[in-house]
């Protein structure tokens, strides 16, 4: 079973950066779409970044030029690098692995991001 352990979060002020970790376990991780996900309080819990083992990649609308997603599949890791945050962005951030449309994994406990001055 793979298991995924999230990292990285903290509290920034907005325009500032963080830069988010996924440490996965299991060797068949270079196979896999591997996504950033997070859930805000009282919100659904929704995709934010995605890419799959080729290197393509796809975002929401509210993060493009902002966020950018990248993976090394030698060390079995994912990170998000955040920029330019702003309050909306405050959720639990968590990572998944999974087909392009569909994440497959349990949900790790996350990280938590707080955007606030």
């Amino acid at each position: 079973q793979v298991q995924l352990v999230e990292s990285g979060g903290g509290l920034v002020q907005p325009g500032g950066s963080l830069r988010l970790s996924c440490a996965a376990s299991g060797s068949i991780f270079s196979i896999y779409v591997m996504g950033w996900y997070r859930q805000a309080p009282g919100k659904q819990r929704e995709l934010v970044a995605r890419i799959n083992s080729g290197g393509r990649t796809d975002y929401i609308d509210s993060v493009k030029g902002r966020f950018t997603i990248s993976r090394d599949n030698a060390k079995n890791t994912v990170h998000l690098q955040m920029n330019s945050l702003q309050p909306e962005d405050t959720a639990v951030y968590y990572c998944n692995f999974g087909l392009w449309d569909r994440p497959l994994g349990s949900w790790g406990q996350g990280t938590q991001v707080t955007v606030s001055s």
